[in-house]
């Protein structure tokens, strides 16, 4: 199978999010002292600081509340840097915004229609512009913007590919910038040498260019740009490395060169490293490199390669941080008060690129990294994390959550990478990050911590660390980013049994039921999650109770009924069946039947094209059916014709689906008239082929609704003329299920217990036009009958039981005879009347099966024992068992069964006055 450091004030059950400011901690302290905190009289430049750490939305919000506010939040240092990457912005939310830019300085947006929209913010003044997901972003577009920024210092697309932007554009940069510094590109087609020449002549202080992902770029042209101190041609292809080795080593200022991910080869590289003004060369990820075993950077002295075969962390120490001894110099550095000027410049990039790189090598599939990433790529990441620069923290937390990844459709994972992490101080690390302010953080972060969750031991420390808390106050959060990634790490850490309760405390339930109200129409991402997570508390009782109370029924059957994602209905219906499932401990399943469109929804999705889809449903309804009304409800929804429609389907389909289509009409078919009804919409055939399934769990659920089928006899007839009797005697005689044995076992005995041969004999006043021979399938049925009950016969036992009256030699019998899993099965009167019957019944076969059944449904202990003993002392079952007891006639076991059977009577009697 996206943010700012915040401390949480408890007082009076209540949290106030402040921002990690001791002066602010300090003032509101002293006014907590007082016993009240009135927001209106704190002073002005703690109001500033306390704006600084809200997003754009969340401070025009505040400034609204007052006149104070109003004026203290448009205050020009507040909006120096801007980032709309967390909302969609559009012109009309740009225009609002214009008043506050016109001192806007830096900004961040995501996607095309915040690029058309920038215009409209008028911040003429902005220096950096730095955009994400530009794929649709065209040469109009980007020129236009230029334009209307001529102080532009730094321009960034990417890391995804600029698909619609060509040369022209780059051409309109270098005539509308002249104050350009830094410029980075990805996956453009063409970088011809006017782009770059253009370039070279309106841009004489550019320093830093990235042409990354690139088809095509003019490494002549490229060459000739003397301003140039940092370029990087990462995963760029069609270079031809020996013009760059001839020409970009005579580049004057060039320090650090990127050519990561590329088919540069040893003698590219060696002519490079001859360079006198290079530093650092970034060749990660180089298989035609890599593959030269001979090759060694270690005598080119001053000079940093950074490759799969080198030590980065040694070397970098060894190159610039003579002083620096610590184990990790990326992390000393970031620590480190006194800093040198050309070092931090070569430092920041350097982290850019590794960042950039590393996240794009977590994101291949390419084989041979593992010894890497075990060694140094995870710690580096972790290292890029404490990063001074937020785009590069981002984007290692991306990074770490990628690298875990194995296979992210299925949720599996790399353990060992995983755990490395852990090792490694990671996850208090991500729970740090997660904390922040800043929302690019708190998602890429949380998204980390979601995908390592899936590791149990991982889980574990993350709860341990508090995680569970952070990310329940993530999922609160109005950035739908950040709430998609918080609920997927409660997603994930609710698979653990031991997790779910402390979720539930700190009130991730209640925050992810809001989650679907607050984004019901916002997409697939975050409704899948905070469904899926759901799903997994519901199966606990108690948190399935919470899920009610918090509106998680209106909710879940809102997706199902409403949502047109596949992933989100799946999810949705997995979490209505686990809130059904707990039907003798609290009322979700009778509240799930009862939420208006309900079991519509379900019984429509049960015709979804996605077989997960369909499977949940169908396990809903399974559930849902246990419940009298909604049992009936189901039916009347049209139910029956597409539960028959869905097990037609399904013969090829996984054993989840199988089992579940089995499963929901052995639920309906416990009504006598849903049973006629499936029988009569060609439902006994599909249950016959779902019998001759090779799992366990789908025999004993097709088994089980073929007994149900059974006991009326136009269904077992349909069921001998379809060929069931074979399946039924395969079940009954081969299947590892004992279950599915006993179910076949009580099927066939319905069928052959004398009630079907009016019908089979065509005489029948319900009409049925042609005779059919049983003869052969009831030899066939009894012989199978009969040694599957012998199967739990001990002769010793037996012979034991006859001759003495003895409890203990009764309970001996009993305890062999056992079927453990048959206590779960509930009967009606009907059901067992018909069991009394059979024991007079004069096959010796069925008088034999009747009374071990019998037995199974009223072992003390079985969870409706009692039940079964009410009724059948109300039809005065107990005379019919005295008799089979001691007819002189009857087959031993049946005999010592009925004493059995009479014996649990009594103790169902005697508890009963007791209670």
């Amino acid at each position: 199978m996206s943010r700012r450091v915040r401390r949480k004030v408890c007082r009076r059950g209540k949290e106030v999010v402040l921002p990690s400011y001791p002066e602010i901690q300090d003032e509101v302290s002293g006014l907590h002292d007082k016993g009240v905190v009135d927001w209106t009289k704190l002073p002005d430049d703690t109001v500033m600081q306390l704006f600084s750490c809200f997003n754009y939305r969340d401070r025009a919000s505040l400034s609204s509340t007052c006149r104070t506010w109003r004026l203290l939040g448009v205050s020009p240092c507040l909006w120096t840097s801007l980032d709309l990457r967390s909302h969609r912005c559009d012109s009309a939310m740009a225009a609002s915004l214009a008043s506050r830019c016109v001192n806007l300085q830096k900004l961040r947006f995501r996607g095309a229609e915040s690029a058309d929209a920038i215009i409209h913010l008028q911040a003429r003044n902005l220096l950096e512009i730095s955009g994400e997901y530009c794929r649709k972003i065209t040469d109009a577009t980007l020129s236009v913007i230029v334009a209307r920024h001529e102080s532009l210092e730094s321009l960034q697309l990417g890391p995804d590919f600029c698909e619609k932007i060509s040369s022209d554009a780059i051409k309109a940069i270098a005539h509308c910038c002249p104050k350009l510094r830094r410029l980075r590109l990805s996956g453009i087609k063409d970088v011809n040498a006017d782009a770059i020449n253009a370039l070279a002549k309106h841009c004489p202080k550019l320093m830093d260019i990235g042409f990354i992902d690139c088809l095509n770029i003019d490494e002549t042209a490229l060459g000739k740009i003397i301003s140039v101190h940092f370029l990087s041609v990462a995963g760029t292809v069609n270079m031809k490395w020996g013009v760059v080795s001839h020409l970009w080593t005579k580049l004057p200022n060039l320090i650090g060169l990127d050519v990561s991910r590329t088919d540069i080869g040893p003698t590219a590289i060696s002519r490079l490293l001859s360079s006198q003004t290079l530093k650092v060369l970034c060749a990660l990820n180089c298989p035609v490199l890599e593959e030269d075993t001979s090759f060694s950077a270690s005598k080119y002295k001053n000079k940093l390669l950074v490759s799969l075969f080198t030590d980065i962390f040694r070397d970098l120490a060894a190159l610039f941080f003579d002083t620096m001894k610590g184990k990790n110099v990326v992390l000393d550095w970031n620590k480190s008060k006194n800093k040198d000027k050309n070092l931090e410049e070569s430092m920041t990039w350097l982290e850019w690129i590794l960042s950039h790189t590393l996240l794009r090598s977590a994101e291949s599939t390419q084989q041979g990294l593992e010894n890497y990433w075990i060694k140094q790529g995870g710690a580096l990441l972790l290292s890029l994390m404490q990063s001074s620069q937020e785009e590069v923290q981002e984007r290692a937390a991306t990074g770490l959550a990628t690298f875990v990844v194995i296979d992210d459709e299925n949720a599996s994972i790399d353990c060992g990478r995983a755990e490395a992490v852990m090792r490694d101080g990671g996850i208090r690390l991500l729970l740090d990050l997660a904390k922040s302010w800043r929302e690019g953080l708190q998602s890429e972060a949380a998204k980390a911590i979601a995908n390592l969750s899936v590791n149990a031991n991982v889980a574990k420390a993350v709860a341990e660390e508090g995680g569970i808390n952070i990310l329940a106050g993530l999922a609160r959060s109005m950035n739908k980013l950040v709430a998609e990634e918080a609920a997927g790490g409660l997603w994930n850490l609710s698979v653990g049994e031991e997790h779910k309760g402390a979720i539930a405390e700190a009130g991730g339930v209640k925050a992810l039921v809001d989650l679907i109200f607050k984004w019901s129409s916002a997409g697939d991402g975050v409704l899948e999650r905070a469904a899926g997570a759901l799903a997994n508390l519901a199966a606990d009782d108690k948190c399935s109770t919470q899920v009610a109370m918090a509106g998680g029924v209106h909710a879940l059957v809102m997706l199902a009924r409403n949502c047109k994602f596949e992933g989100v209905q799946e999810q949705a219906a997995r979490a209505l069946a686990n809130l059904a499932a707990h039907g003798d401990s609290n009322s979700n399943n009778a509240a799930v039947g009862q939420e208006v469109g309900a079991l519509e929804a379900l019984v429509q999705l049960t015709g979804s094209p996605h077989e997960g889809v369909r499977q949940e449903a169908a396990g809903a309804l399974w559930n849902l059916s246990f419940d009298d009304r909604n049992r009936e409800a189901i039916a009347a929804a049209g139910g029956v014709e597409a539960l028959v429609a869905l097990a037609q389907s399904c013969s090829n389909a996984s054993p989840g689906l199988q089992e579940r289509a089995a499963g929901a009409l052995w639920g309906l078919s416990v009504s006598e008239a849903n049973s006629i009804a499936i029988g009569r919409e060609g439902g006994v055939g599909p249950l016959i082929v779902l019998a001759r399934s090779d799992a366990e769990d789908v025999h004993e659920t097709a088994a089980g609704a073929l007994w149900n089928l059974a006991f009326n006899p136009g269904n077992a007839l349909r069921i001998v003329e379809e060929g069931g009797v074979s399946a039924l005697v395969h079940l009954c005689s081969s299947s590892v299920s004992k279950m599915a044995r006993f179910m076949a076992a009580l099927a066939l005995a319905y069928m052959f217990d004398g009630r079907m041969d009016e019908l089979a004999s065509g005489n029948s006043s319900e009409g049925n036009p042609k005779s059919v021979n049983l003869d052969g399938p009831r030899k066939l049925a009894l012989k199978h009958i009969e040694t599957f009950v012998f199967m739990f016969s001990d002769q010793q036992a037996f012979a034991a039981a006859a001759a003495s009256s003895a409890p203990a030699a009764l309970a001996q019998v009993t305890e062999v005879a056992r079927i453990q899993e048959a206590g779960h099965l509930r009967c009606s009167g009907a059901e067992i009347g018909r069991f009394v019957v059979m024991l007079r019944n004069p096959s010796f076969t069925l008088k034999t099966c009747a009374a071990f059944a019998l037995l199974q449904f009223t072992v003390p202990g079985g969870r409706h024992a009692m039940h079964h003993a009410s009724l059948m002392q109300n039809a005065g079952a107990a005379r019919i068992l005295r008799a089979a007891a001691a007819a002189a006639t009857a087959p031993l076991e049946a005999k010592i069964f009925a004493r059995i059977v009479l014996r649990n009577l009594e103790h169902h009697q005697t508890e009963q006055t007791i209670l």
